[in-house]
């Protein structure tokens, strides 16, 4: 195991109804100007957006609102977002939403007190400084509520890109697994396969003696496989919803990745894919994490042999332990097609005659990636095809 810091002061207040405690929360931290921040009509007609605001009213807090963020946030969005808050002199962003309006309130956050362009910190600049954030959650699939990152999807030239920082961790957030029973299954799928995938992406290391992490990932994944059938056959099952809902937020604040190196290759590739197609995120990892999965086996394949029988309950083959690993993908594959995610390009609407813009976009050039396996951008092109 490697050294590492772990610092997660986000404060989550879970339950039912919590929702109606924003505004004492709010001044908690010391907010007393506040952008309201969310997406499409469903807060609107679910009347969450109301509740919140009566609790921000009631706390006697000052606020606007700015919605319209849509999946995959957009750039643009982030922009008006900051004049406004600039305006308003807002001194703390309330997200209420998944993880696209919560990410879009990081970025806006960032770029209220910098002098230059946003776009700088999705280009490798490290954020110092940012206004406050508190989240409403009404998906779990991202885990932004936790974490101190963002992804923001540049409409001039349709580049996803993320951006980190312990600045933009939320200072809380609250978690109302109630507020998730709306969700039709197709997007709790896409929400599940995200969680799994933040959990992969940390379990595929080359780093040595982290059992406890590995064992940690591994019972986020069994509760996962789990909880999911659950809530995909009755979306209204508040215990299963809650347990997915604290899984979401567990897999991504990197409590299940310290002191391990990680990979992110899958959702780098991933990016390019809902960029230019705008399909859901999770969709695009269920066609680009097994196909991943496949071209890397070798790298070590006692790694994902023990994936096979730890998570997936697969017998090990000691004399070919490369079959069990591959009885392990084939189980995640399966368990993929069960709750409603696509597998193939075709599915997801991707071409593969747009797989040289993919990879263009990846951005690689003669160079390669870090993570699990370094790859290079033959070896992004070659992941693609697998998923054909």
């Amino acid at each position: 195991m490697e050294n590492f810091t772990f610092y997660s002061p986000t404060k989550f207040v879970f339950g039912q109804d919590t929702e109606n405690e924003c505004g004492n929360l709010i001044r908690s931290f010391g907010g007393s100007r506040v952008l309201v921040h969310y997406g499409g009509g469903s807060v609107v007609r679910s009347g969450l957006l109301d509740r919140v605001k009566a609790s921000l009213s009631a706390s006697g807090l000052c606020f606007c609102e700015l919605g319209g963020v849509c999946p995959n946030p957009r750039d643009t969005k982030v922009y008006e977002g900051i004049e406004l808050c600039v305006k308003e002199k807002i001194d703390f962003i309330l997200a209420v939403g998944g993880g696209s309006t919560i990410d879009s309130a990081k970025a806006i956050a960032m770029g209220v007190p910098y002098d230059g362009d946003f776009w700088d910190f999705y280009s490798g600049k490290a954020p110092q400084t940012a206004l406050p954030v508190g989240t409403v959650l009404t998906i779990a699939a991202a885990g932004s509520e936790g974490s101190g990152d963002s992804v923001i999807t540049k409409e001039s030239g349709m580049l996803k890109r993320g951006a980190s920082g312990e600045c933009i961790r939320p200072k809380f957030s609250v978690l109302n697994p109630e507020l998730t029973t709306t969700l039709p299954p197709f997007q709790t799928a896409c929400g599940a396969t995200d969680i799994m995938a933040h959990v992969f992406e940390r379990y595929f290391t080359n780093t040595r003696d982290v059992e406890t992490t590995d064992r940690l990932c591994e019972a986020v994944l069994l509760a996962m496989i789990n909880e999911t059938p659950k809530v995909v056959a009755n979306p209204k099952d508040y215990q299963a919803r809650a347990n997915v809902m604290w899984a979401g937020m567990v897999a991504h604040n990197n409590i299940v990745g310290v002191g391990r190196k990680q990979d992110w290759n899958s959702h780098g590739i991933e990016h390019e894919l809902s960029a230019l197609y705008d399909c859901a995120h999770g969709a695009g990892l269920a066609v680009v994490m097994p196909a991943w999965m496949t071209y890397v086996l070798d790298h070590d394949v006692m790694r994902f042999a023990q994936m096979a029988c730890r998570v997936w309950g697969c017998k090990m083959d000691f004399a070919n332990p490369r079959t069990t690993a591959l009885e392990g993908i084939s189980a995640f594959r399966r368990f993929l097609k069960t709750i409603g995610m696509p597998l193939t390009f075709s599915e997801l609407g991707a071409k593969e005659e747009d797989i040289p813009t993919l990879v263009n976009n990846f951005g690689l050039g003669d160079g390669k990636t870090g993570g699990f396996v370094s790859l290079s951008s033959e070896d992004v092109a070659n992941i693609y095809r697998l998923a054909l």
